[in-house]
């Protein structure tokens, strides 16, 4: 059972609190010049940073603005280091504690021991299943347009109010979430913003699971599918997750949502899903063929070393690993030890 927060924030406000954020938050990035300088001067800064917190005079500073072209092209707005501490330290104590808890089994994105291949790995367990028991059925797969953007912070505010009740916490919830003045789309590089969108569309998932009774439901993000035995209730079901998102959440599925019949497969989470067959779709291992192309072509260029490649590399076969793909993994490991 997950806990309503009250009385805590001061409880949380430590020095020891916020540099474990700070060492959470560095953790793999310190190279990056930023933190090299918030190291320097790290009891300083974190002494300040309490100050502000206890005082409430904290102010989140601006963002820089980069775009990202993969898995497609995003906006990224990057908050200032101290913010990332506050961001952390917010989540870790109060936000996760809050509502992770009642979280559905199904939803994966951003939460510890489930992910993308525990996602992948627990749908397929569910098509044996489904298709023990019914042989043919139907799948929905859904997909939000334009998830983060349309985010209303009004709605997302009202619904963190249901289990915090720390006005003090509310204040920094707010000064993080209005601190660029809009009140629709949440900052994609925020560490708080995967909290937040988990915590906006669980409003959904506890709809599809406990009102409208579907057993097998799957949710990565904005990304989710369900099966359902006929087609007339794919199509039901379909309509009534419309209606809710509407009128509960200003949101809407995009034109990939379809339903479809169970042989032909579901593509979730950037793999092609069949009851004994997991495969990565076509565009992934054009990406990963491509990434080590670029690689190879950096060491020639002296700009990475051998090393550094085989580090950035390990960490993109982690995402073939669970699927069956010998012939690919035979291509990028000759290509990999072309790297050596």
């Amino acid at each position: 059972m997950s806990k309503t927060i009250r009385n805590s924030y001061y409880k949380y406000l430590t020095y020891e609190k916020l540099l474990e954020a700070h060492l959470k938050s560095r953790k793999g990035k310190g190279y990056r010049k930023e933190i090299i300088l918030f190291n320097l001067k790290q009891e300083e800064y974190i002494m300040w940073l309490l100050e502000k917190l206890q005082t409430k005079t904290y102010k989140h500073g601006g963002y820089s603005t980069f775009y990202v072209t993969e898995p497609k092209l995003r906006k990224i707005e990057k908050s200032k280091y101290i913010d990332r501490i506050v961001h952390r330290w917010l989540v870790d104590n109060f936000l996760e504690p809050a509502f992770v808890p009642q979280f559905i089994n199904t939803s994966y994105a951003c939460l510890k021991n489930r992910g993308m291949h525990k996602a992948c790995l627990d749908v397929q367990k569910a098509m044996k299943h489904c298709q023990r028991i019914w042989d043919e059925y139907y799948i929905l797969k859904m997909d939000i347009a334009k998830y983060f953007d349309n985010i209303n912070k009004n709605i997302l505010l009202n619904i963190l109010k249901r289990k915090i009740k720390d006005k003090d916490v509310l204040w920094l919830i707010e000064e993080i979430l209005y601190a660029q003045k809009r009140e629709k789309g949440l900052e994609i590089g925020n560490y708080t913003s995967q909290m937040f969108a988990n915590i906006y569309l669980n409003e959904i998932d506890q709809y599809v699971k406990h009102i409208l009774k579907i057993k097998w439901y799957f949710r990565y993000l904005d990304d989710s599918v369900l099966f359902v035995k006929t087609k007339q209730e794919a199509k039901e079901v379909l309509e009534k997750i419309k209606i809710f998102l509407k009128e509960n959440l200003q949101l809407e599925l995009n034109k990939k949502t379809q339903i479809f019949k169970n042989k032909q497969g579901v593509n979730f989470c950037g793999y092609k899903i069949n009851p004994y067959r997991l495969k990565i779709r076509d565009k992934g291992k054009r990406k990963l063929k491509k990434k080590v192309k670029v690689l190879k072509e950096k060491i020639k260029r002296e700009e990475i070393t051998s090393k550094e490649a085989q580090k950035y590399l390990a960490g993109h076969l982690g995402y073939i690993k669970i699927a069956n793909t010998y012939n690919l993994e035979s291509k990028l490991f000759y290509q990999e030890d072309d790297i050596n």
